[in-house]
C-alpha cells in the first residue's frame, strides 16, 4: 500500500512559497528582458532625428568623437522620459499576453492572487523610480549643463535660447536684457540696459518685440514695439534729471553674436540645476539670481517649483504606470502588441498634458501650477490600486 505524501502543509487553497518564489523570478525576469528591449528601441527611435543633426555637425568640421560626446551627454535626459514610457509599455504587453494565454486564470485557480502576481513587477517599478529619481535629480541636470556649455563653445547654441523668461541675461556683449515672457521669436515685457564699458548709457523698455537672427552678418535684431528709451547723461549718468526720455512705436536693437557663443561665463538655467540647487533657489531666489527684478521673482520661483515637481513626478510615474498598467493589460486581453502600445500612448498623452498645462500657467502662481504634475501620478496610483482590488 502506497501512502500519499503531502508536499504542502499550509492553508488549503494557498500556493506553496516555493511556487511563489519561482513565479516571482519568472515574472521579474520576463519584465526585465522586455523592459531593456523597449528602452533600447525607444532610445534609438528618439535618436533617429539626431542623426541628421550629427551629419550637419560633421559638415561644419566638428570631429566624430566630439559629436559622440555631445549626444552621450543627452542620454540621461532622454532616459528620464524613456524609462517611464518603457515601464508602462512593458507592463501592458506582459500582462496582456498573460491574460490572453489564460495564465492569469490558471494561476488564480492554483491559489495565486493578483497581488502576488503584481508584487515583483511593482517592486521592479519602485526600483526604477529610484533610479529615475537619481537621474532627474543629479545626472540629467549636470549633463544638460555640460552639453549646453560644449555647444556654446562650439558656437552651436541658438542665440534665442539665451533669452530666458523672468531674468536678466548678461551674455550679450554691451547689453543686459530682461524678458518677461517668450513665445517662439515673440517677446513681451522687455527691458534692455546698454553699456559703454562698465557704465550704463541707456535704458530701453518695450511692451513686446520680435527676434530675427542673421547668421551671415552674425547679428541678432530685436524689433521692439511700444518703446520708451531713456538716455543717461554722459557726464552724470546717475543724475536722472539730466536723462533724456523718448518714446517710439518701434525701435530696432542689434546684438553682436561674433564673440558671444565662444567666450565668457554664463549662468545655469533651471533645467541645469540639481534638485538640491533648485530647492535652495526656490527658498532664496535673490541669492541665485541677483540681477532678477522684483517683479520677476514670483514667476521665477514658481517656474523652478514646476521644474522640481516635474522631475519628481516623472520619476514616481514608473510606480504609477506599473500599478495602472497591470489591470489595464489584463482587461485588454489581447495578444496584439498594437493594443498595448495604443493604451500606453493614450496614457502618456494624458500624463504629459498635465505637464504642459503646468508650464503654461507660470504667470498664474496663485493657481499653484507646481501641484498640477502630481495629479496624474497620484490619480494613476489610486485608480491602479482600485482596479487591482476589483480584479483580485
Amino acid at each position: 500500500m502506497v501512502l500519499p505524501v503531502r508536499l504542502w502543509n499550509g492553508p488549503a487553497g494557498s500556493p506553496p512559497p516555493v511556487m511563489i518564489r519561482v513565479l516571482n523570478r519568472h515574472l521579474l525576469r520576463e519584465f526585465t528582458r522586455s523592459f531593456l528591449t523597449t528602452v533600447a528601441v525607444l532610445t534609438l527611435v528618439m535618436y533617429v532625428g539626431a542623426t541628421v543633426q550629427a551629419i550637419d555637425y560633421m559638415s561644419r568640421g566638428i570631429s566624430g568623437p566630439l559629436i559622440l560626446k555631445i549626444f552621450a551627454l543627452n542620454v540621461p535626459f532622454t532616459l528620464s522620459f524613456v524609462i517611464p514610457i518603457s515601464v508602462l509599455t512593458t507592463v501592458l504587453l506582459q500582462f496582456g499576453r498573460l491574460s490572453a494565454d489564460g495564465e492569469i486564470t490558471a494561476l488564480k485557480a492554483c491559489g495565486v492572487s493578483l497581488w502576488q502576481m503584481a508584487a515583483p513587477i511593482v517592486f521592479g517599478a519602485a526600483l526604477l523610480s529610484a533610479v529615475c529619481l537619481f537621474i532627474n535629480a543629479e545626472i540629467a541636470p549636470r549633463s544638460h549643463y555640460l552639453r549646453y556649455k560644449m555647444l556654446r563653445e562650439l558656437g552651436e547654441v541658438d542665440p534665442l535660447a539665451l533669452l530666458e523668461e523672468g531674468r536678466f541675461t548678461s551674455d550679450f556683449p554691451g547689453v543686459k536684457i530682461y524678458v518677461g515672457k517668450k513665445s517662439g521669436a515673440r517677446l513681451e515685457d522687455i527691458v534692455i540696459f546698454q553699456f559703454a564699458g562698465a557704465e550704463a548709457r541707456a535704458e530701453v523698455r518695450a511692451q513686446s518685440g520680435r527676434v530675427a537672427c542673421d547668421f551671415a552678418r552674425q547679428t541678432m535684431e530685436i524689433l521692439l514695439e511700444q518703446v520708451r528709451l531713456t538716455e543717461y547723461d554722459k557726464q552724470n549718468p546717475d543724475d536722472l534729471a539730466k536723462a533724456r526720455t523718448l518714446t517710439a512705436e518701434s525701435y530696432p536693437v542689434a546684438l553682436d553674436l561674433r564673440k558671444l557663443l565662444r567666450k565668457g561665463k554664463f549662468n545655469k538655467k533651471p533645467a541645469s540645476l540639481s534638485l538640491g540647487e533648485l530647492a535652495r533657489a526656490i527658498r532664496n531666489v535673490r541669492q541665485t539670481f541677483p540681477d532678477l527684478p522684483e517683479a520677476g521673482v514670483p514667476r521665477m520661483r514658481i517656474k523652478m517649483a514646476v521644474e522640481a515637481s516635474k522631475r519628481l513626478a516623472l520619476a514616481l510615474s514608473c510606480f504609477s504606470f506599473a500599478l495602472l498598467g497591470i489591470p489595464l493589460g489584463i482587461r485588454a486581453h489581447r495578444k496584439e502588441s498594437s493594443i498595448g502600445i495604443g493604451l500606453s500612448l493614450v496614457l502618456l498623452f494624458v500624463y504629459y498634458l498635465f505637464i504642459i498645462v503646468a508650464e503654461s500657467l507660470l504667470d498664474r502662481p496663485e493657481w499653484r501650477p507646481d501641484l498640477i504634475p502630481w495629479i496624474p501620478v497620484l490619480g494613476g496610483q489610486i485608480l491602479g490600486g482600485l482596479l487591482l482590488y476589483r480584479n483580485r
